[in-house]
Parts: C-alpha cells; structure tokens; sequence
C-alpha cells in the first residue's frame, strides 16, 4: 500500500509560480475528448490546482467541478476562472466530496502522483458513470532537449542523487492492478514546444515541489538560488524548450 501524501504536499508557496508552467498538449485534450464521448461532457478535475487543465475543458465546453485541497492554489483558479460554467470544491482526490456515478470523466492533472494512487482510483471509479472515463496526465521535460539536458545536468551537480519521482513512471501497471474497476487503458504522448524566457523558465521551476530544495527553508532557498544562477549563466535569455505530455486513462468497468 503506498503512502499517503496528499496532505504533505503543501504548494502554497509555490502556487503564483503554476502560470508559468506549460499546459497540456492541445491536441492530446482534443484526442481524450473524442475518447471519452464528445460533446458538454461533466468532468471533474481532481487536484485542479490553479485551473490549468479546467480551463482546457472549459475551453471544449465541459462543465467542470474542479477540486483542490490547498487554498492558495484554489483561489488563483477561481480567478482565472470566473464567470465560466465551473464549481470549485475544497476536498482531496481521495474524498472529493461528489455525488456518486455522476461524471463522465475524472481527471488527474498532475496531481495522481501526491496521493494514494489505489485510493485515488477506487474514488474516481465511485464518481463515474459506468462507462465513463478516468484520466491522469503529466508534462515531462524532454530529457534530450539541449536545454533541459543543461538544466538537469546543472541540478545534477548540486544534487547528485536528484531524481523525478512517480510522475516520471509508467503508470499502466497501477491502472492495470485495478482491473476490479477499470479496463481499456489508452495511452497518448505528445511532444511539443514552448517558447520561454531564462526569467519565467526558473519561475516555472520555483512551482515545482520536491524534497531537495524546500522554498520554505532558508537551505532550500540558498540552495535553489546557487541552481538558478547557474542554469541563467548557462542558457540564453530566452528559447523554445521541447515537453512530453504523457496520458493514461482508462474505462469504469
């Protein structure tokens, strides 16, 4: 049984720096779209954080509860949200608070990996219709990509044993080990571009949360401006950096 860890994983410091970050590949929303069943589909968006995903469906006319335990976090995507065919819910992803059987579809964006992942499963197959879908999705870096390769290499140096965590593993075999409540898994990646400035590039990397440099330490703090100054010597003040959106999903059974 994996760890619970949801109520560890406190972004309030780092939820101003979530509007820097890369959205999910278009197209790929498009493509679970079609997957899930078209048109006014209700979704609810588990660990919305500030609205990224939520207003990517809001965009294709989903009607969407999005659900987000941390407040600071909540409030920024309640004003990114404002006036659009949206309800915003203070629970966790594994309980939501939601009716029974009543979505669509349930979403993950970036957020299955801060929760017990069986527990997060058993609770999106009880908010799905039967036949409905469930969706967890990230935006990886492209290892490869010249300037991701200078800024790993970087952290690398200050941080010998730095590694990704459960966002960056295949996650078919948990889906898999559930097929009491779900079958028909579907997976997409799809690579794509984003053009940054050296500026919001390292903003981008304060949303991030990891057990290396805590922002709420002064170490963390030391620690992830030593990062920053280098990766802003060693890159150029502004290029386009290549991701990887990476989505499973599969059907209530």
């Amino acid at each position: 049984m994996e760890k619970l860890v949801e109520q560890v994983w406190d972004y309030t410091k780092h939820a101003k720096f979530y509007s820097y970050r890369p959205n999910y590949a278009p197209k790929t929303i498009d493509m679970l779209i079609t997957l899930v069943g078209g048109k006014n589909l209700k979704v609810a968006d588990i660990g919305a954080g500030t609205g990224n995903l939520s207003i990517m469906l809001l965009e294709r006319n989903c009607n969407v509860v999005s659900v987000e335990p941390n407040d600071a976090m909540r409030e920024i995507g309640i004003e990114r949200t404002k006036g659009q065919s949206i309800e915003w819910v203070r629970a966790t992803g594994i309980d939501s608070t939601l009716e029974n059987s009543c979505f669509d579809w349930v979403t993950f964006g970036s957020s299955f990996n801060v929760m017990d992942r069986n527990e997060a499963l058993n609770e999106a197959h009880r908010l799905l219709k039967k036949g409905g879908y469930f969706s967890c999705m990230w935006n990886h870096r492209d290892l490869n990509d010249p300037m991701q390769k200078i800024a790993e290499d970087t952290i690398i140096e200050f941080v010998p044993k730095y590694t990704r965590g459960t966002r960056r593993e295949d996650q078919r075999p948990i889906i898999e080990s559930r097929k009491d409540l779900f079958d028909n898994i579907v997976y997409i990646e799809e690579d794509f571009y984003f053009h940054q400035s050296i500026e919001n590039y390292i903003n981008a990397w304060r949303s991030v949360k990891n057990p290396y440099w805590d922002l709420e330490t002064k170490e963390g703090n030391e620690l992830f401006e030593k990062i920053s100054q280098k990766i802003i010597e060693r890159l150029p003040k502004e290029f386009d950096i290549k991701y990887t959106t990476r989505c499973w999903s599969a059907k209530k059974i």
